[in-house]
């Protein structure tokens, strides 16, 4: 397989903390991981209205702490491609998520593929999205 990176969605890490196969599989695969500042603000946040926060918070900072995961934030080249990226699902008449928009500009912006569960990654042009391994070859 061709695919050198993925960008975590929120929902595609905690199919990995939750242990399904098929996240564990590509969390295992793949040489490099990125989770964008947008990701880490949506993680912290459901942890804080949770009832496991500390362990929740410890969980990924082991995470962060891999050799193989980078934490992206977000500046002024991801704003020019999320403002691409808004211009094109607008004009398609596909709207998504402002967060996703904001996942789909840092894809761009650093040439990776989106782990996520959510289909609608599929209507942004130039980006390779899936969550199952095969769907990165």
């Amino acid at each position: 397989m061709a695919i050198t990176g993925i960008l975590l969605d929120t929902n595609a890490y905690v199919a990995f903390k939750r242990e399904v196969p098929g996240a564990v599989e590509i969390i295992r695969y793949v040489p490099s991981i990125a989770i964008s500042s947008i990701v880490l603000g949506e993680l912290l946040s459901g942890f804080a209205i949770g009832t496991r926060e500390v362990a929740n918070r410890h969980e990924l900072a082991q995470f962060l702490a891999s050799d193989r995961v980078r934490v992206l934030a977000v500046d002024d080249g991801t704003a020019d491609h999320y403002a691409a990226v808004y211009r094109m699902l607008r004009r398609k008449g596909q709207p998504i998520p402002t967060n996703d928009m904001w996942l789909a500009a840092t894809a761009l912006q650093h040439d990776l593929a989106v782990f996520s569960y959510d289909d609608h990654f599929q209507a942004v042009d130039g980006i390779l999205a899936g969550s199952q391994l095969a769907d990165f070859g």
